[in-house]
């Protein structure tokens, strides 16, 4: 049977991030489905968790670990120095939440070119393997994101091209749509987590700055959707998924009228 797109077109690329994004959706709706996906939920908290750390360190903070727990909530431990400005702890508790959809929009954006893929997928195994070195001190996450590392590398190294460029996109669309998840979260004041109280990202970035909490998730979402929404329509484009048009011999005149 002929297929009823073109190999490469925009119809397939969309018909991937869609099938993608219904496998998020639907697979713990399936028999067992949560235990399928329990990784990527630890994923996603990773994700999250080590956007507050490495925004610490990128504002000259100390990331000193990362705790995920079997719930897959978690928490990222940062030391500040006593003179930090009031700034710093609003951007550490931002770059929480916008993490998941910073790394969903690489991902979908590198997805877009063929020479990306395997690379991409070796960073990320690569990044959360170091991670789990330095800075994971957590009985499950010692437990679950090594194999997921190892199952990144393994795709990168020995699956097909078709494969790994649906893996990619799965990621992707897991990172950007576990905003989806945190929905909730982003609009509360506290969260309980471990049993403990703690105040919300947003809340503690309302702390800082005297405007509502709910005015800060409302614009987390808004800078997250703009970033998912600007790497799909670059990875969707048609103009840019057409084959480049082939040169002509060095010894052939060509006329064109465009």
């Amino acid at each position: 049977m002929q297929s009823l797109t073109r190999p490469g077109s925009q119809a397939e690329q969309a018909g991937r991030l869609l099938l993608a994004g219904l496998v998020v959706v639907m697979l713990p709706a399936l028999p067992l489905g949560n235990y399928l996906i329990y990784p990527f939920v630890i994923l996603t908290t990773w994700f999250h968790e080590m956007g507050h750390g490495l925004t610490a360190m990128a504002t000259g903070q100390e990331f000193r670990q990362l705790m995920i727990f079997a719930s897959g909530s978690g928490v990222a431990e940062s030391r500040l120095a006593a003179d930090s400005p009031p700034w710093v702890q609003a951007a550490i508790a931002a770059g929480g939440p916008l993490a998941p959809c910073v790394v969903g929009a690489a991902l979908i954006l590198a997805s877009a070119n063929p020479r990306l893929w395997r690379p991409a997928l070796w960073l990320m195994a690569a990044a959360i393997l170091v991670s789990v070195i330095i800075w994971v001190r957590s009985p499950i996450g010692f437990a679950v994101l090594p194999l997921v590392g190892a199952c990144l590398a393994l795709i990168a190294w020995r699956a097909k091209p078709a494969f790994t460029r649906f893996a990619l996109q799965f990621l992707g669309i897991l990172a950007a749509m576990s905003m989806l998840r945190d929905f909730q979260y982003l609009f509360t004041r506290e969260a309980v987590i471990e049993g403990q109280a703690v105040l919300s990202d947003t809340c503690q970035i309302a702390s800082v700055t005297g405007l509502p909490h709910w005015l800060w998730a409302a614009a987390i979402l808004l800078v997250s959707a703009v970033m998912v929404g600007g790497a799909l329509k670059f990875a969707l484009a048609e103009k840019r998924l057409k084959p480049p048009r082939p040169k002509p011999p060095a010894n052939v005149l060509q006329f064109r009228r465009d």
